[in-house]
């Protein structure tokens, strides 16, 4: 089944700390390492084609590193996702940017599994490019929240 890559993985917690410091000037790639246990090498790697890809800027010199080319509401997890891993689809036939033939389809025109597929690829598009880094940073504080909860017994 489709899966995210760790790449993608590793993006989502570095992108979330970047959202969480937002328009508090740039943050270093060691730092971001350290704080997200990501290897520096790899964060570096996708750090560099994020912002390749318009979603991270990033600044040179003393007071350097990365930060969000847009604010965190602006991004969605789809955006990212895809930027590094490509398509959303679960299978080849129902890309919208890179479709291709499967190999081993008799007729594409009633194939049940292509179908199927399509309704997967469609769900996970609206999930993940209706929730921005926004909402997930919200996300993580309700479940902090809920965690942190402590009973009252009154008797």
């Amino acid at each position: 089944m489709y899966a995210i890559s760790k790449k993608s993985k590793y993006a989502l917690r570095a992108l979330a700390e970047l959202a969480r410091r937002y328009n508090q000037g740039p943050v270093l790639i060691a730092e971001l390492s350290a704080r997200q246990h990501i290897p520096k090498k790899f964060l570096e790697l996708i750090l560099l084609e994020l912002r390749n890809q318009g979603i991270l800027g990033s600044k040179k010199g003393k007071g350097g590193g990365y930060f969000l080319a847009r604010t965190p509401s602006g991004i969605s997890l789809g955006e990212i996702i895809r930027a590094l891993d490509g398509p959303l689809a679960p299978v080849p036939c129902v890309s919208q940017t890179a479709y291709r033939t499967c190999e081993e389809c008799n007729d594409e025109a009633t194939c049940g599994i292509r179908e199927v597929m399509q309704d997967v690829r469609d769900a996970t598009t609206k999930i993940l490019d209706q929730e921005s880094l926004a909402d997930m940073l919200r996300r993580e504080e309700l479940l902090e929240q809920k965690r942190n909860r402590v009973p009252v017994y009154a008797i």
